[in-house]
């Protein structure tokens, strides 16, 4: 199994209808985040399944397929890569941790950082909570101060693992850096796990919010907020500056 078989099975999912609405819905048009990707009109599912069939081929392999300008062969290297940290070893791990890391670069949209950030480098950074290791969270903070846009989504995104075991002070630090990022995308993820942890403990989300929520961008407050009562959202928004 290598690349080129992967890359032919995709092809053969293609369907233009649906690729003409992806690449609308992801922003390729000149200028916009996503200018140049190609997409080939594939759902995730279709997606996840061939990761699946294919989770089996080495690194060097994945990278071909990562480094490839169709959209949904970038979104099965990080599925797969997936795959593979879920059955590896520690050693094995700390290799995709690694792999993913040197390839952000091709990491650039928004569904292939929230397909796998978490589920890699957020799970990785978590079994290594209480070790020796622990020295290793700081490259999140690293990408949270990156020039690269998927860069800071990744680092707030990874630590959508924590939030999912009652974990918070990863999410909470990162978005303090996160705080005042000009791009709509970091607002959204930002307020997103904002949310998610008001859904396990609202009350360490309004501590964040009261502490924060008159400087924040709006986006991230309205998305931090959507699962507030009505009157309490509006209150928030209506003292907002």
């Amino acid at each position: 199994m290598n690349a080129a078989i992967v890359l032919r099975t995709l092809e053969l999912l293609h369907n233009k209808e649906k690729a003409k609405v992806s690449a609308g819905f992801f922003k390729t048009g000149k200028g916009e985040y996503g200018e140049g990707d190609i997409f080939l009109g594939i759902t995730v599912p279709e997606s996840r399944k061939i990761a699946k069939r294919y989770s089996t081929i080495p690194l060097s392999e994945i990278l071909l397929l990562l480094q490839n300008k169709i959209h949904e062969c970038r979104l099965v290297a990080l599925l797969i890569l997936v795959e593979k940290f879920k059955t590896s070893n520690l050693l094995q791990q700390k290799e995709i941790v690694n792999f993913y890391l040197e390839n952000t670069k091709h990491i650039n949209n928004w569904d292939l950082v929230d397909l796998s950030a978490d589920k890699i480098i957020g799970a990785y950074l978590f079994d290594r909570e209480n070790s020796k290791e622990n020295k290793e969270k700081t490259f999140l903070l690293d990408l949270a101060k990156s020039n690269h846009l998927w860069e800071r989504r990744i680092s707030i995104i990874s630590t959508f693992y924590f939030i999912k075991k009652n974990k918070f002070n990863e999410t909470l630090r990162i978005a303090e850096i996160l705080l005042h990022d000009k791009h709509d995308l970091i607002h959204k993820a930002v307020g997103w796990m904002l949310r998610e942890i008001g859904k396990r403990n609202k009350t360490i989300e309004e501590e964040f919010l009261k502490k924060h929520y008159k400087t924040m961008p709006r986006t991230m407050l309205r998305y931090a907020l959507e699962r507030f009562p009505e009157e309490e959202r509006k209150e928030y928004l209506k003292k907002k500056n």
